[in-house]
């Protein structure tokens, strides 16, 4: 499929996440009206407000000149600030969509390159978009989280930790409106592919492909098994090399290579401990099962377009074993549905860096292993 047909389908998908996570923020002023706690419950309400939030346009109130309460910025002058603060807070949204616009489109037309929606692909590129919206998300945070940062009068204090704060929030939306997008777009790339639809799918050997996959999961399990462990993951969380501005970098650092968080079996049910590390099970099968049929799928498997497949089938592997958790929790306790899905999307960063460290792998192992084996039929 060529860039100029997945253009069309991409910028359909990522005017649609935009206008989708736009018209979510707007609605949380909906909550705020009388009766919505009693309609909907107390925990759905703050849960949802807690979805919406940081995607919501209007300034948090604080940050109104002409309201007198109290906030985070102020001015030892005696003067308000707060159109200032606004601004730069106002700035910090609009960053933050376009970025999560410019985020998806580019993701997109990789994967529809790579990946067009016909005949047996339509259900992978349907899985990797809806991924990818999940990443878009993550990336717009990131990027647009200085500004919000600096918008409450300290941005300065204990920086990275603040960060990583930020970049831990609205997760949980681009999951739920990535599933209409990911849906459109390639509903709108099945009827621009043309001629993509005779594309045959690549004969990978059977060894050098798990081969290859087994590599890419290595790289997924070291985070998954090692930095997850409680005792490393602690470490890693309070490592602080030096003061200042970026000093105390160890929330950041676990916010982009720790997938999970596991402990021993003490002081609990042995059959409970194995329930939940069935969850990360689950991750690493569904990651090496995506590795090993990635190069197959794809109409060429170059570096780049394994790495963000890479990054994708981490993504699903950690949504499935996420989804997998909340419902074991939901069978054990009487947890509201939706506030017991607030752990939805968390480690998506990590998944991001993890997963072009693996797909990167992946691709140098299998073109090593591919050197010198005979082509099919020769």
């Amino acid at each position: 499929m060529t860039y100029r047909r997945a253009a069309i389908p991409a910028l359909t998908g990522g005017l649609l996440l935009t206008a989708l996570l736009w018209w979510a923020g707007a609605s949380v002023d909906a909550l705020h009206l009388p009766g919505s706690d009693g309609t909907l419950g107390v925990e759905a309400v703050t849960e949802l407000r807690r979805w919406l939030a940081p995607w919501a346009y209007d300034p948090p109130a604080f940050l109104d000149a002409g309201a007198a309460v109290s906030g985070y910025v102020g001015d030892t002058t005696g003067g308000d600030d707060r159109d200032f603060y606004g601004g730069l807070y106002t700035t910090g949204l609009q960053i933050r969509f376009g970025a999560v616009f410019v985020s998806f489109v580019l993701g997109a037309l990789l994967l529809l390159r790579r990946l067009p929606p016909v005949r047996e692909r339509t259900t992978a590129a349907f899985l990797a978009l809806w991924a990818w919206s999940a990443v878009a998300g993550t990336l717009a945070v990131t990027l647009s989280a200085p500004w919000l940062i600096a918008s409450t009068g300290h941005g300065s204090y204990r920086f990275l930790p603040q960060l990583a704060n930020v970049i831990a929030s609205g997760r949980q939306l681009p999951v739920a409106v990535g599933l209409l997008v990911a849906g459109a777009t390639v509903l709108v790339a099945r009827i621009t592919a043309g001629d993509a639809g005779r594309t045959k799918r690549n004969d990978v050997p059977a060894r050098p492909a798990r081969l290859a996959a087994t590599a890419g999961t290595a790289v997924i399990a070291l985070s998954l098994v090692v930095l997850s462990y409680q005792s490393v993951s602690a470490a890693l969380q309070e490592f602080s090399p030096a003061g200042g501005l970026l000093s105390e970098p160890g929330d950041l650092l676990r916010q982009w290579l720790v997938l999970g968080a596991w402990t021993g079996p003490q002081g609990g049910p042995l059959g409970d401990w194995l329930l939940y590390r069935a969850s990360d099970v689950l991750l690493l099968v569904v990651v090496w099962w995506a590795l090993r049929r990635l190069p197959g799928l794809l109409t060429r498997a170059t570096l780049p377009a394994m790495a963000v497949g890479a990054v994708c089938a981490t993504v699903l592997g950690l949504l499935a074993s996420q989804l997998l958790r909340i419902v074991v929790i939901r069978t054990s306790s009487d947890q509201d549905l939706l506030y017991s899905t607030a752990p939805l999307g968390n480690g998506i960063p990590a998944a991001l860096v993890l997963g072009l460290v693996a797909g990167a792998t992946t691709a140098l192992v299998l073109r090593a292993s591919l050197r010198g084996t005979p082509a099919p039929g020769a």
